[in-house]
């Protein structure tokens, strides 16, 4: 019962009940499957290389915000590129919001000239106890982004008070799309590695 509470206080919290990151909790205690070898799909998955290896696919979303799960209850939301929401990986990212144009909708524009934003997140312990929950962390971040031979390479360096981090991501040059990022979810949480796919391009 007092799990049960718990999670339902946690879902009220990471917005309202259709909210990405509301999903992606809900995603991480749906029913899971048996853990079989890794699925043979087509279309869209991510690739999950850490903090554990996963192949998780599409459950939900529209449009660039997307809601993918994978074995073991892990389920991550995104909204383009970005990792905005996390269940089952540890610490949980349960909120992510990003004041004005995301710089991630065309990296090929950070290369002339850096994109600064301010990026807020909420989180919360892997054992959902309100007191490890920290809302609103407001980050000011920069992006920028470089050619390295065949890729566009971006960093997107974030700071508030004593707390930094940088996360980092692969494109093509020609359509900015993202194929490979390292991305903070948190402070208590090592960074999640992801590779963007379509299996369809893989036939």
């Amino acid at each position: 019962m007092a799990l049960a509470r718990s999670l339902i206080a946690l879902l009220l919290l990471a917005g309202c009940g259709d909210t990405p990151a509301a999903e992606a909790v809900r995603a991480a205690f749906a029913p899971t499957p048996v853990e079989e070898a890794e699925p043979v799909v087509q279309g869209p998955v991510l690739v999950l290389l850490a903090p554990r290896r996963a192949t998780l696919l599409p459950v939900g979303g529209s449009g660039p915000r997307q809601l993918w799960r994978g074995p073991g209850g892990i389920a991550i939301a995104t909204d383009g590129a970005r990792v905005v929401a996390t269940a089952g990986l540890g610490q949980m990212l349960t909120a992510t919001r990003v004041d004005g144009p995301d710089p991630l909708e065309d990296l090929r524009a950070t290369v002339a000239v850096p994109q600064s934003t301010r990026r807020t997140v909420d989180l919360s312990g892997a054992d959902r106890d309100p007191a490890s929950m920290r809302f609103g962390l407001s980050f000011e971040c920069v992006v920028r982004a470089r050619i390295e031979g065949e890729w566009l390479v971006a960093e997107e360096r974030c700071g508030r008070n004593f707390e930094f981090f940088t996360n980092r991501y692969w494109a093509l040059p020609a359509t900015g799309q993202v194929v490979r990022s390292e991305q903070w979810v948190g402070d208590a949480a090592g960074p999640v590695v992801v590779l963007h796919r379509d299996m369809r391009s893989f036939n």
